[in-house]
């Protein structure tokens, strides 16, 4: 049995198909509209202004240029969306990443590479602890996924 497809068959195939996908876009952008404030820990940022300080410090700084946060940036150095968890949390951990970053050597480590010393200031330092803080508590639905487990 043979048909044949007509010109007005492939236009209606045609139309259709982008209805649908133009739908599923709209419905996928106002689910992701949705969710976004739920996640994203807005009244954080409303009650510390040292988290935008310390963001303007990591953008300044070009941070994203080695580290990744939240599996966005360079694979070059490690993912810095859950530090602060990972040296204890709280003041612990965001004590454990001040001192990691003042105690860089000015000349670096040779022979490998290394966080370069970027004679931040206390209070700087509180920023961007704030920030890397704000950060680790994102709900990023376990993104990016952990092979550890």
């Amino acid at each position: 049995m043979s048909t044949s497809f007509s010109t007005s068959s492939a236009r209606n195939v045609f139309y259709g198909g982008t209805a649908f996908f133009v739908l599923l876009f709209a419905a996928l952008v106002f689910q992701s509209e949705s969710e976004t404030p739920k996640r994203d820990r807005r009244e954080m940022l409303a009650a510390n202004p040292q988290i935008a300080a310390g963001k303007r410090i990591w953008e300044d700084n070009n941070c994203i240029g080695c580290h990744s946060l939240l599996g966005e940036g360079a694979y070059f150095a490690p993912e810095l969306g859950n530090v602060v968890d990972r040296f204890g949390g709280g003041e612990e951990g965001k004590a454990a990443v001040k001192a990691f970053i003042q105690s860089r050597p000015p000349e670096g480590i040779s022979d490998r590479r290394s966080m370069p010393q970027f004679n931040l200031g206390e209070r700087q330092l509180n920023e961007i602890a704030d920030f890397l803080e704000y950060a680790s508590k994102i709900d990023t639905a376990k993104w990016p996924p952990s092979i550890q487990g």
